[in-house]
């Protein structure tokens, strides 16, 4: 069945509703797809997330294996103290015997837990008020920028430590909670300048003649370009995630039940470690480095396929 019939002169379709340019982006995901391949970098960070994403699913296997390999609990029974890489235990174990490679495959999977779901509900929240603060405009926009610039200023590290010590441990759930309610400032107001040339294109002005509602219009004609955007400032932000969890579990102030890249630096300290067992220190922080490291490089590489100025450079290129 063909589509309905469009007034290609005037841009409206058989129902009397202008169209509005669809998510191109989604559209062309072939020509998406072979800008970024041009970006080594962009790749090598792919690459690299992809080896996170393969630990995080394979840190299911060791306990499954046999008990001792539980990241937690497991202990080797012959082994009650730090020691290095063994046929038994590939990265050696920590001052319990426990064994560090699950511990490290544990620790991906509590990275990108944490990391994907604190940026997407911190982009989640930003890419909502940008949008209404910028479409609506005047008391809406001063209020909620005004409530956005209050957010932005505060120190989220000390806000996190001074909340951890009055009640008390963050469990993994409560510091996402927090973190993306410190986060989602700088996302709002880059949507916002968005949201504010988006709102006087023609096909949103021809919506507006046409009686359609403010929520359909910024679900249906808003949203669609902005999504884009905030996908590019959730890459910046998982990392954001994972480095304040690492460092607040470091500190003494994560979560004492779960096993995470942070927790394993913490333990390093905590006995003593830091200096005379490096196959215990260097994996969690190698991994840290590396996965902030790959989300930068996706997010960059995406920034070029993403914005229209960069994409137009690399396809003249």
């Amino acid at each position: 069945m063909s589509g309905p019939a469009t007034d290609s002169s005037k841009g409206k379709d058989s129902h009397g509703e202008y169209h509005k340019p669809g998510i191109h982006w989604l559209r062309h995901l072939g020509e998406n797809w072979a800008i970024y391949r041009r970006n080594p970098m962009g790749m090598a960070g792919l690459g690299l997330l992809v080896m996170f994403a393969l630990m995080a699913l394979a840190s299911f296997i060791p306990p499954l294996v046999d008990p001792m390999y539980h990241p937690m609990s497991g202990v080797d029974p012959e082994i009650d103290r730090s020691l290095g890489p063994t046929a038994r235990h590939w990265l050696g174990t920590d001052f319990m015997g426990r064994d560090i490679l699950s511990q490290l495959l544990t620790g991906a999977r509590v990275a990108f837990l944490i990391g994907v779901s604190a940026a997407f509900m911190a982009v989640a929240i930003g890419t909502l008020v940008g949008m209404v603060a910028g479409y609506f405009g005047r008391a809406v926009d001063t209020l909620l920028m005004r409530l956005a610039d209050i957010v932005m200023v505060l120190p989220g590290l000390l806000v996190i430590l001074i909340l951890s010590s009055v009640f008390g441990q963050l469990s993994v759930w409560n510091l996402v909670i927090i973190v993306g309610l410190l986060k989602w400032a700088g996302v709002s107001r880059v949507i916002r300048s968005q949201t504010l040339s988006l709102k006087v294109r023609p096909y949103v002005e021809a919506a507006k003649v046409a009686g359609a509602s403010h929520s359909r219009i910024l679900l249906r004609h808003i949203l669609p370009n902005v999504l884009p955007l905030s996908f590019l400032y959730m890459t910046f932000g998982v990392t954001s995630a994972i480095l304040i969890e690492a460092a607040l579990s470091f500190l003494g102030f994560g979560d004492p039940s779960t096993v995470s890249w942070g927790m394993m630096l913490q333990w390093i300290w905590k006995t003593g470690h830091m200096f005379r067992a490096p196959y215990w220190l260097l994996p969690p922080g190698i991994c840290i480095s590396l996965i902030t490291l790959s989300f930068y490089l996706v997010g960059r590489a995406m920034d070029e396929v993403l914005n229209p100025r960069l994409r137009k450079e690399v396809l003249e290129q």
